[in-house]
């Protein structure tokens, strides 16, 4: 019998927000990119949201939330769900950049705290 594997979910993500959605924003992605649930996400220069960017020299290496939907803005521009304040993510569950250092990896951390959003080990 072949082997189902299962992706992430909300569920997986997601383990506390506030009530009424207070937790959550309505963001645009920018064009060109192809985000997944449990990204954490910077906003850029002109105000569209993209993946963390911890080595660039812009506003996209601060963390400002974790997308809560798959948007794929491969081809334009797509609105998206993200946690951007009194919530709680699991570790687990976050989608890093590849070439992430633990040091950049824990001020992105610091950060999201900073705004609210408390990540998680192990749940």
């Amino acid at each position: 019998m072949p082997v189902i594997t299962e992706g992430l979910n909300l569920g997986d993500l997601l383990k506390f927000e506030a009530p009424q959605l207070y937790s959550r924003d309505t963001v645009t992605v920018a064009s060109g990119s192809n985000l997944r649930l449990g990204a954490v996400v910077a906003f850029t220069p002109t105000g569209t949201l993209k993946a963390l960017s911890p080595a660039a020299s812009d506003s996209t290496k601060i963390a400002v939330g974790v997308l809560i939907d798959d948007p794929d803005a491969t081809l334009a521009e797509r609105d998206a769900l993200m946690v951007s304040r009194h919530a709680i993510v699991s570790d687990r569950a976050l989608q890093w950049p590849a070439a992430i250092t633990p040091e950049q990896k824990a001020t992105a951390v610091a950060q999201l705290r900073a705004l609210g959003v408390l990540v998680r080990t192990g749940v």
